[in-house]
Formats: C-alpha cells, sequence, structure tokens
C-alpha cells in the first residue's frame, strides 16, 4: 500500500487567499501566511491557484509564489490562467515542483505538449473537472505530464484504472467517510480540498484518524526501533545536527525514545533537554526550526547523524552554528564553496552595519546604487575579455572580482545566498 498525502490548496484572487474557485469570499488575507501555517503544520504539499481577472492581478500570483516558495518547507504545484508556455515557466521558476495545465481549456492539448518538451514531464501536471477529459486526452496527459489533479470524487475507480498517472483528488466535502474512502483509492496519492484546507487544519490529528482506517500516512519512518539503539546512562542517544545544503555541523543534543517518534511524526527536530527534564522541539520560542532531510545511525548504534534544512540560527546566540569558537588550526581550506561565499557576504553586510575608515565596501555603499550597479557591468565586460586570453587566472581574478561586487549588490536590496540557493534548486 503506496503512502497517502494531504495537500492543502491556496486559490488567489486580488492577492487574498479566497475560499474555492467560484466561491470569492476571503478565505486570509496574508496568503503567505496561510501557506506558511500549512507547512508547519503537516501538510505534505500544496496546491495554488490562480484567479487572477486582469494581467496584474496574474503578476501579483506570481510574486505571492515566489514568496510563497521562500517560507514553505513542501512541494508546490501550482497553476490557473496558463495562457502561454511562459506563465509555464514562470510557475516552474517561482519554485513549483510542476505547473498544472487546466483540460477545460481549448488550446491544453498543444499547451501541455509545447510544455513538457521544453520542462520534461516531470514538471507539468493535469488539472481535470471530468472524465470525459480525461478519456478523450488520455494518451496526450500519460506521454507529457506526471500527475493528475482530478476535482471530482464520483466513482474514482473509472481514474485509477485507465491510468498509472498518480492522481490528487481536489473535493469540496467535508464528510469524513467519503475522504477515506477517497484515501483508500488505489491510485489516489493525495487528497487536497476545502477540508484539508481550513485555515486551522490540524493535520496530524487527521492522520491519525487515517491511519486508524488502515490508510497509511506520509511520515518518516525509522527501518530501526528505539529499543535497537544503544543508549547512554541516562537512557539518551546523541544527536549530531548537520545542515543537508552545506555539510556544516550545527549543533549537537540528545533524544529520548519520546522525542525520536515525535520527531518521526512530525519531520521537525524534537530533542530531550536534560537542563530542563523535558521534550523541546527545536524553533518553538524562536522560530528556528530545523526540518528533517535524513537520519542515519552510526556503526555502533550509539549516535545519530540528522541532517536537516535549518530556518535562521541554529545557536541560541544567534550563530549560524554552535561550533563557531576556534580552539586550534584553521579551517579555511575553501572546500566548501558555500561557506566561502557566506563569509565574504557576512563581511560586506558588517561593513554596512560598522562603517570602516578607507575601507572599498564602504566606498562603493556611500556612492549607491548607480556605482554599484556600473562596476558590475564592468566586471561582466572585464570577465568577457580576460576569458579570450588564454591565462587562466585572468579570467578566476575577474569572476572573484564579479562575484564580490554581485555581493555588495546582494546586500544592498536586501538578498542573501539562501535567497539564491534557493531559487536556484527551485529550477
Amino acid at each position: 500500500m503506496s503512502y497517502k498525502r494531504l495537500i492543502p490548496c491556496i486559490f488567489i484572487a486580488g492577492g487574498k487567499a479566497v475560499k474555492w474557485f467560484n466561491d470569492k469570499s476571503v478565505l486570509d488575507d496574508d496568503v503567505v501566511g496561510l501557506a506558511k501555517y500549512y507547512s508547519d503544520h503537516g501538510a505534505d504539499e500544496l496546491l495554488v491557484f490562480d484567479l487572477s481577472d486582469s494581467d496584474d492581478e496574474h503578476e501579483e500570483a506570481f510574486n505571492l509564489m515566489r514568496k510563497i516558495n521562500r517560507f514553505i518547507r513542501i512541494p508546490m504545484v501550482a497553476g490557473g490562467n496558463i495562457k502561454r508556455l511562459e506563465d509555464v515557466k514562470k510557475i516552474l521558476y517561482a519554485g513549483a515542483k510542476r505547473a498544472m495545465i487546466n483540460f477545460s481549456k481549448a488550446n491544453s492539448v498543444k499547451a501541455i505538449e509545447e510544455a513538457a518538451k521544453r520542462f520534461g514531464k516531470e514538471k507539468i501536471a493535469v488539472s481535470l473537472n471530468d472524465f470525459d477529459a480525461l478519456f478523450k486526452h488520455l494518451h496526450v496527459i500519460e506521454e507529457y505530464s506526471s500527475e493528475i489533479i482530478f476535482m471530482h470524487r464520483l466513482d474514482l475507480d473509472s481514474v485509477v484504472n485507465v491510468t498509472d498517472v498518480p492522481c490528487v483528488v481536489l473535493t469540496d466535502t467535508d464528510e469524513k467517510p467519503e475522504l477515506f474512502k477517497i484515501l483508500h483509492c488505489p491510485g489516489v496519492k493525495g487528497l487536497s480540498g476545502k477540508y484539508v484546507s481550513q485555515s486551522d487544519m490540524d493535520f496530524m490529528t487527521f492522520k491519525k484518524e487515517c491511519v486508524k482506517e488502515g490508510i497509511k500516512m506520509t511520515s518518516f519512518e525509522s527501518i530501526m526501533d528505539f529499543s535497537q539503539f544503544k543508549l547512554n546512562e541516562q537512557g539518551l542517544i546523541p544527536v549530531v545536527v548537520q545542515h543537508y545544503k552545506t555539510h556544516e555541523v550545527l549543533m549537537l543534543a540528545y533524544m529520548n525514545e519520546d522525542a525520536f517518534d515525535q520527531t518521526m511524526k512530525t519531520g521537525r527536530m524534537t530533542y530531550y533537554s536534560r537542563r530542563r527534564k523535558k521534550l523541546w522541539t527545536k524553533g518553538e520560542t524562536s522560530g528556528h526550526f530545523q526540518y528533517v532531510k535524513s537520519i542515519t545511525i552510526d556503526c555502533d548504534y550509539d549516535t545519530l547523524l540528522a541532517k536537516v534544512d535549518q530556518i535562521g540560527a541554529a545557536c541560541h546566540t544567534g550563530n549560524p552554528t554552535c561550533f563557531y569558537q576556534p580552539l586550534a588550526g584553521m579551517d579555511q581550506d575553501g572546500a566548501n564553496p558555500l561557506r566561502i561565499f557566506e563569509y565574504v557576504y557576512s563581511t560586506i553586510l558588517d561593513r554596512e552595519e560598522n562603517p570602516k575608515e578607507g575601507s572599498y565596501t564602504n566606498y562603493l555603499f556611500d556612492k549607491g546604487i548607480d556605482k554599484i550597479l556600473k562596476k558590475v557591468g564592468e566586471e561582466a565586460t572585464e570577465i568577457v575579455i580576460a576569458a579570450k586570453n588564454p591565462n587562466i587566472e585572468e579570467t578566476k581574478y575577474e569572476i572573484a572580482d564579479l562575484l564580490y561586487h554581485i555581493m555588495v549588490l546582494m546586500v544592498v536590496k536586501g538578498l542573501s545566498w539562501e535567497d539564491i540557493i534557493t531559487e536556484l534548486a527551485s529550477r
């Protein structure tokens, strides 16, 4: 039996989240805040529909998708008002895992073929609201898409019996027996719609109810039981926490069985405080949550390694890592490019906050954005010239110069390396 997902949906109209595609009454004024709530409280994915009535609202919807992607830690699938290939590109560049093409539109067959050939079928989903479109265009849907969002809840066997494309059912019912019936359907990978899109939805409680109905829900599941771990004299196991992207060691903490189980159930790192003698979820007061990417155990079964997506600083001092105090040796071997970028960026940021006389960085800040943009342009041109020269050292030098000036521009515009990496990863 495959694992099932709870996938809330957000309909955007006029820059706000509305209740349904045919009900424009406001569900929440804060679209990004609602998406973050879903992400932080146990949703597995997010559907976003653009219901805009004008070109300006259409662009605003793209901007909201980009903002949503910055604040959520779950995949996003988005669509609505796709009129041209450029719209698909904007949705994907906004951070969506897939772009949805509405098969009730006249040009949908041509649109999905073009989009799949340009971006790959794994980046394309289709939304359907009737069986006829599925049966009529089944070959096209299977060839050019990797997911169906089906806006219907009747006779789902008719869908799953004719196609192996995974299906998400978006339904307006709030009757739990009907919801359980949908999730029991073999070809359904997830449930969306009004019930799971409530602004105060308790995903974890509903998942437990689903499990009691014999439905396997998406969660982290350990292949070893906690009783197999070798614990210390306090009945705890140490956990080394590492950033999943940079591989930087962030902190060391401890888990008991309850903390381990809570981490598995929620996907957020939860520890046992030896000082307070109680469980604590990292980020519960600071907002600096740690989202689980993977957990492994060492050869002696007495230490865990958790790779996490760290929000904000890992250390209570405000430092990115708890291991910031040097004792011996130097850790500047340049092996991790992101660490070097972050170090240079933080130095530039410090110059902005604490100006230093004679600093070239402060000279650029004083001259303003036009001077900084001029330097970025000049350095880019110098790379082109240097690259025509057989001496690779000159090209290397000019690239480093450009990266420095780009970082100055990033500080002025309020962009961080995390913003840039997130954007690149989404592509």
